[in-house]
């Protein structure tokens, strides 16, 4: 997909014409930009928003800019511009440290690999350091703030094909998905033709769906709305709950020859299962509970007392702590004047003391480049610090989310694999490496590729496994229990909508390492504890006749386990896991 900025003047010309006499430097222009691909541009003002290109309140850009190609799929960029919520909240716009120019950069980074012209990041800054920009700061920013943060207006169905009008109208804040792009969950879908019908029922086939054919015309349908609407956010991602008005698909109502409304027919694994009439809604209610129990049987470990495994948090475990970068950047020597490095150490530094709205993104190709570098031009013992400064980077998930989605992850991968090279890798240097991959897991991009990806996931795995059990360090085999976690966490996460992503055989080789790792360890409470949680989700709810079950038997997991009450008596996850997933759940 072609990417392009568009780029208006708030002014309207008065820039260009009026700033020499008033400021004593020359504008062009009071830059605001977009970001347009796919039929769609995206904008920050009010929150997030998106509206058909040249249709919003700007009217239309004074120039358009080429910025390249993206080929990420829609829901990666959906759920990347999600992650970004927070820091570009309604709130948190600034017109001088944190607008719509900010935005475009760090999307632009993250869809081509390079931000804006930096002469329209700039602007803020050249026209405060006018004789006049500081004195004129507030009202400016009072009279613009009607004009940057209006919300944008649905556009006129005439204007654009239904479809681009209705996902542009249907978004204030965050953007939807587009019809093409993995389904919403917890909502209701619309489907105005059978091939939106088709493309929807295609996703669930590995689930269930239920679909609700009703029509504008009919009084007993209306009334069923708020229902259907409750029972589409109870069942979350585990079915797909879809609305078709007959008055509009006609080819969906006469291929399943509806004939009356409220008609509903649910589809289990891509099969019909049932069909009925009537706006009853208990038999609403009902029959989806039904079909989910059909579609979702429960696993036999559902039954299991695991209050404190399943009462854990599943959120990621990650490393923030700052270290005093003044002394990083030092101990780098020469590679600490490399402008990437000092553009990051800019990033980090502001985003800890001002906020994620605050810090700009610095060039990651750039930084990316010089990372790789020094894997070649530092000596092991100061190559950590370029790595610890990865690691606080990282925390920011437009950071991370700008390396999960690099091509063949030729930063992350390449940088583990050089550290497991090492014969005797420095303990600074793998510790920082291990922490640094805990922080990958702060973009929701991440995990999916960690899980799936064998360039990414056969050196996390081979960092993980090797450094569980390393008995000289406390530290390190702590961190490598967090990985592990994160990992256990989001495949447990997973299995729950009946997603297995972990092969078997890496699952295998993480059981393994973490059932030896906890046979050794008889001294930290919170290396034992990260251990056993790790080891809790990647058993809990997996197949009940697989390689991982016969692990499990084979090196009497249960026992080993059960043996740390000798060292850890208050430690309630030991009877959890010992005896009841790894006694009674195994059978």
């Amino acid at each position: 997909m072609d990417v392009h900025l568009y780029v208006y003047d708030l002014s309207m010309g008065l820039a260009r014409q009026m700033s020499a006499a008033l400021l004593g430097t020359q504008i062009d222009a009071v830059y605001h930009t977009s970001i347009v691909f796919d039929g769609l541009e995206y904008l920050y003002g009010q929150g997030v928003q998106t509206c058909i290109p040249g249709s919003s309140h700007h009217g239309q850009p004074v120039e358009v800019v080429a910025l390249g190609k993206t080929s990420l799929p829609k829901d990666v960029i959906w759920e990347y511009l999600e992650s970004l919520k927070e820091i570009y909240a309604p709130e948190a716009y600034d017109l001088f440290l944190h607008n719509c120019n900010n935005f475009s950069n760090d999307f632009s980074m993250f869809l081509v690999g390079r931000g804006i012209p930096e002469h329209i990041t700039s602007l803020p800054q050249t026209f405060l350091n006018s004789p006049l920009g500081a004195l004129l700061k507030p009202t400016l920013e009072s009279a613009m703030r009607p004009i940057t943060q209006a919300p944008l207006a649905p556009p006129a169905p005439a204007r654009a094909p239904r479809a681009e009008a209705n996902a542009a109208a249907n978004v204030p804040t965050m953007v939807a998905g587009p019809s093409n792009s993995a389904p919403r969950t917890g909502i209701v879908h619309i489907a105005s033709s059978l091939r939106e019908l088709d493309t929807l029922l295609s996703s669930a086939s590995k689930s269930c769906a239920v679909v609700f054919f009703t029509s504008s015309t009919c009084p007993p349908c209306k009334l069923l709305y708020p229902a259907y609407d409750e029972l589409a956010a109870e069942v979350g991602t585990k079915s797909i709950l879809i609305k078709v008005d007959v008055g509009i698909a006609y080819d969906a109502a006469a291929k399943y020859s509806i004939r009356a409304t409220p008609t509903f027919i649910t589809f289990l694994k891509g099969e019909k299962e049932n069909e009925w009439k009537g706006a009853n809604e208990g038999q609403l209610r009902g029959n989806v509970r039904i079909l989910l129990q059909m579609a979702w049987p429960p696993h036999p470990h559902s039954g299991l007392s695991l209050p404190t495994l399943l009462g854990s948090s599943l959120r990621p475990i990650t490393y923030s702590k700052l270290p005093p970068l003044a002394k990083l950047i030092a101990k780098m020597g020469d590679a600490g004047k490399n402008d990437s490095v000092l553009a990051v150490k800019e990033f980090v530094a502001v985003r800890n003391s001002q906020g994620a709205e605050r810090a700009a993104l610095p060039d990651l190709g750039a930084f990316s480049q010089f990372l790789l570098e020094s894997t070649k031009t530092l000596s092991r013992e100061v190559i950590f610090t370029v790595v610890d400064l990865f690691r606080v980077a990282l925390v920011d998930s437009r950071f991370s989310g700008y390396f999960a989605e690099e091509k063949d992850h030729n930063t992350v991968a390449p940088l583990i694999q050089h550290v497991l090279s090492m014969e005797e890798c420095p303990y600074p240097l793998r510790l920082v490496t291990i922490q640094a991959s805990c922080n990958l897991f702060t973009s929701p991009l991440y995990p999916e590729h960690i899980a799936t990806c064998p360039t990414l996931t056969v050196p996390i795995v081979e960092l993980i496994t090797t450094s569980l059990l390393d008995i000289k360090h406390n530290n390190i085999r702590v961190a490598a229990a967090s990985l592990a976690f994160n990992i256990a966490a989001y495949i447990h996460k997973q299995r729950v909508v009946q997603r297995e992503l972990l092969s078997v055989d890496d699952q295998v080789a993480l059981v393994a390492s973490l059932l030896e790792a906890i046979s050794n360890e008889s001294e930290s409470t919170e290396a034992l504890k990260g251990l056993l949680l790790a080891l809790g989700f990647f058993v809990f709810a997996a197949p009940q006749d697989g390689e991982l079950t016969d692990l499990l038997r084979v090196m009497d997991a249960s026992r080993i386990v059960k043996a740390k009450s000798k060292y850890f008596k208050n430690e309630a996850l030991v009877k959890e896991i010992g005896e009841e997933l790894l006694g009674k759940g195994l059978g």
